[in-house]
């Protein structure tokens, strides 16, 4: 027979059944948790897909930029940039002359944006400031159908407010994404196609046409800025065995004869070397009058490239 139950209050009986508690706590797995700051397997591949999205949309903008900066730049010296055969590297390169001060403050100041009354707490500032910051941020977000009127108007005024017109496809972009912002839409939040989908997608082309507009206007400065000072290129001296139609103002031609490569040809200025042609300017060229002349390097040439002329001591006055 089985020995008979335990009373309730047996002092045996209850430590039996701690010493039971504690072996199965001894032999029962460890719960499975993830080491201290490793997020789990799911949201390491959603962080993963979000880093590869947010990578592959900055690399499609930069190319971008590239592209409409070298076709602005080229295109004041009459060559298509098409035609160069640019790869993906070197748009990226062109691409990082829109990476200047102003650029950078803006990015700033978007990217704290939504987060200043945040930033304000941190930094201990009176809660009055922060609260009139939130309240001046929820006004505008109300108000941001004026934002996307204020750049149609802009835009309807698009020769007079040159070289400023990328503002107008801003603040028409700005608009449309203050509109899905929560405080913009307190009672109903923004969803569907019609609500949220169509005004993001406009937002994206509105932005898109900001990043041309401002490459296009930084490439064609980049461009009269080297026309300014052509004299400090490096100097070409085309050397051949026949006469070029090589004609310009500044450019000078001469013959050397008993000599293999007959006519020397100096005056000229390189503006790009591009798989052995020579894109070159006279070095009194005059935009949208004077042509550039491709030169190709091959048995009949000998090209010399040597340092252009340079302001005395370094400095620009002289």
């Amino acid at each position: 027979m089985g020995a008979p139950p335990a009373e309730p209050g047996d002092p045996a009986a209850a430590r039996a059944r701690a010493r039971r508690r504690r072996q199965l706590r001894r032999t029962a797995p460890p719960p499975r948790t993830s080491d201290a700051g490793t997020p789990p397997p799911g949201q390491r591949f959603e962080f993963a897909n979000l880093v590869l999205g947010a990578g592959s949309l900055v690399g499609g903008l930069m190319f971008y930029a590239g592209v409409m900066h070298s076709s602005a730049y080229f295109a004041y010296f009459n060559v298509r940039a098409s035609v160069l055969g640019f790869g993906f590297p070197q748009m990226i390169i062109w691409s990082l002359r829109l990476v200047t001060l102003p650029v950078l403050v803006c990015l700033a100041l978007l990217a704290l944006g939504p987060r200043l009354p945040d930033l304000l707490v941190s930094l201990r500032v009176p809660s009055r400031v922060t609260l009139a910051v939130r309240r001046a941020g929820r006004a505008v977000a109300r108000h941001h159908a004026l934002l996307v009127a204020a750049g149609v108007g802009l835009m309807l005024l698009w020769q007079r407010i040159q070289p400023y017109g990328w503002a107008a496809p801003l603040l028409v972009a700005a608009g449309l994404v203050l509109g899905q912002s929560a405080a913009a839409n307190p009672a109903r939040p923004a969803r569907g196609l019609w609500r949220r989908g169509l005004p993001v997608a406009a937002a994206g082309l509105f932005l898109v046409w900001v990043i041309a507009l401002i490459a296009g206007q930084l490439g064609r400065q980049d461009a009269r800025a080297v026309a300014a000072h052509l004299v400090r290129r490096p100097a070409v001296v085309v050397l051949s065995t026949e006469r070029l139609s090589l004609t310009g103002p500044g450019l000078v031609s001469e013959t050397l004869p008993g000599m293999h490569y007959r006519y020397r040809y100096h005056g000229l200025r390189l503006i790009l070397e591009r798989e052995r042609r020579y894109y070159v300017l006279p070095v009194g060229w005059r935009a949208r009058v004077d042509p550039t002349f491709v030169v190709e390097d091959d048995d009949s040439i000998l090209i010399q490239i040597m340092p252009g002329t340079q302001p005395r001591d370094g400095t620009e006055g002289q």
